[in-house]
C-alpha cells in the first residue's frame, strides 16, 4: 500500500517513526511518503518537508507567516495529488491537518487520524468536521473514547499512548557513564527542556536561564530537540555550569533530580520519568493579548 504521513512537530516526528516501524513489519511492501522529521527519516520512506520548515506557534506569528503556510498547504495538496495514496494518516498536527482532509475527503482518499485533536479542551465543534473528514480516528487517552463514542457518537480506536512504549522500550542509561560522556560532574542536574521550535527555545530558555545563578550547587544541561543544529545553541552557552545535550532526553530526564519544561508533549514525558518540573511557557505580546480575551 502507499502512506501518505503528515505531522508537523518533534512529538510527531517521534509517533510517526513508531507507527512506520510498525507499517513496515506488517506491510514488507509499504511505499510511504510523509512530513515529518529525522526520526522518520530514519524509519525509511521519502521525507517531502522537515517540521523545522512548518513550526509556527502563536496568533501573531501564525499572521506573520501566513503565506508560508497557505504556500505549504497548497504544495501538500499537489504532492498528494502526485503520489495519489491509498491511505493519508495524519498525526495530530490540527491546524493544517484538518484542511488536508478537507480536501482529500472531496478528492474520495481515505484519511486516518493517529492522535487526536484535543476538541476536549479546544474548538469542540472541530467535531463536526471529523465527522465528515475523518474515516477512522485513533485516539491515545482512555477518557477520549468516552468522550467521542458518548457524548458526539463517534466511533473511535483507543490504541493506548505511544509515550508508554517509547519510554519503556528504551535502553537503560548507567548514570555514571552518561556524566562522564557528557562531562558532567557530580553535582544534581536540573534539565531544561525548552521545546522543540525555534522562536519557542529562544524565549523559554533566556527565562529558564535566569535562575542559574539562584542554584550554584546544580549543574542545568539543554536538551537539544532534534532537527535543531548545535550552533543554534552555542548562544545560550555562556555560563559554564550550564551543558548541552541533543537527541538524549529520555538518558538526560533519567538522571535528572528536576527540570524546567515547556509546556508540550515534554511535560507528561518528564511526568513518565517521576522527574519533578516547573512547567513554562511564553508567548508573544500580542499573542497572549488575544488569547487573554478569547479563553
Amino acid at each position: 500500500m502507499k502512506y501518505y504521513i503528515i505531522a508537523g512537530e518533534a512529538s510527531g516526528d517521534l509517533h510517526g517513526s513508531n507507527l512506520m516501524k510498525a507499517l513496515y513489519k506488517e506491510d514488507s511492501k509499504a511505499d510511504i511518503r510523509f512530513w515529518g522529521g529525522d526520526l522518520m527519516q530514519q524509519a525509511g520512506g521519502t521525507l517531502v518537508k522537515h517540521y523545522r520548515e512548518l513550526a509556527f506557534m502563536g496568533f501573531a506569528e501564525v499572521a506573520m507567516n501566513l503565506k508560508t503556510i497557505l504556500n505549504n498547504i497548497k504544495f501538500c495538496k499537489q504532492d498528494i495529488s502526485d503520489f495519489n495514496p491509498d491511505v493519508i494518516i495524519f498525526i495530530d498536527y490540527p491546524g493544517f491537518n484538518m484542511r488536508i482532509a478537507k480536501w482529500a475527503r472531496i478528492k474520495g482518499i481515505r484519511t486516518h487520524y493517529y492522535i487526536s485533536p484535543q476538541i476536549w479542551a479546544w474548538k469542540e465543534n472541530r467535531i463536526n468536521d471529523i465527522r465528515r473528514d475523518v474515516d477512522k480516528m485513533y485516539v491515545i487517552l482512555p477518557f477520549e473514547k468516552d468522550f467521542y463514542e458518548t457524548k458526539h457518537k463517534f466511533p473511535v480506536e483507543f490504541v493506548g499512548h505511544p509515550l508508554i512504549d517509547a519510554i519503556h522500550n528504551r535502553p537503560m542509561v548507567d548514570e555514571a557513564v552518561f556524566r562522564k560522556e557528557n562531562r558532567l560532574d557530580e553535582k544534581p542536574v536540573i534539565a531544561l527542556l525548552p521545546g522543540s521550535r525555534k522562536q519557542e527555545i529562544k524565549k523559554m530558555l533566556s527565562i529558564m536561564l535566569s535562575v542559574v545563578r539562584d542554584f550554584p550547587d546544580h549543574q542545568f544541561v539543554i536538551a537539544g530537540a532534534p532537527g535543531q543544529d548545535f550552533e543554534f545553541y552555542e548562544q545560550f552557552l555562556t555560563n559554564k555550569n550550564v551543558h548541552f545535550i541533543s537527541n538524549r532526553t529520555y538518558d538526560l530526564l533519567s538522571i535528572s533530580s528536576a527540570a524546567l519544561v515547556t509546556s508540550g508533549t515534554a511535560t507528561l514525558e518528564t511526568a513518565l520519568f517521576k522527574v519533578p518540573e516547573v512547567v513554562c511557557y511564553k508567548g508573544s505580546w500580542v499573542s497572549y493579548q488575544i488569547a487573554k480575551r478569547i479563553i
